[in-house]
């Protein structure tokens, strides 16, 4: 993990999900994934906003032109956990089509404009992955 994700993981824990920095406001959680290839857990945080019930995350990694490993592993393994404030669940992670990515796209774009940065950035068409707690 890398120091930075570290660092944020550490300040999320102890601030009940807050963080300051680049996130300062932002609705962020701790996504667990289990490792594609390794089996173990991976930690990342990420920004979120929420359609219904569902915890909406986009495989932006800041316009890079590859998906992030968490993309990956949750595609391998689509049971994940999500830690959100002070609460810790099971959830299904589940990658949306078209029509449904590009509308929620849009609205992450309008919550922050770095997600429009991303976009222009890159060529491949960032996935949108929901996250639907398991009952």
């Amino acid at each position: 993990m890398s120091d930075w994700n570290k660092a944020i993981i550490e300040e999320f824990r102890a601030n009940e999900g807050r963080v300051g920095g680049p996130f300062q406001g932002a609705n962020l959680l701790l996504l667990h994934t289990k490792g594609a290839k390794s089996g173990l857990e991976r930690v990342n945080p990420m920004m979120y906003f929420m359609d219904d019930d569902r915890y909406v995350v986009v495989a932006s990694k800041a316009g890079a032109e590859t998906n992030p490993d968490w993309y990956h592993n949750l595609v391998a393994n689509p049971e994940v956990s999500v830690e959100a404030g002070t609460e810790q669940f099971d959830a299904v992670a589940s990658v949306t089509s078209e029509p449904e990515r590009t509308q929620l796209y849009k609205k992450m774009e309008s919550i922050s404009s770095g997600f429009t940065e991303y976009k222009n950035k890159t060529s491949r068409v960032i996935p949108v992955i929901t996250l639907t707690r398991k009952s």
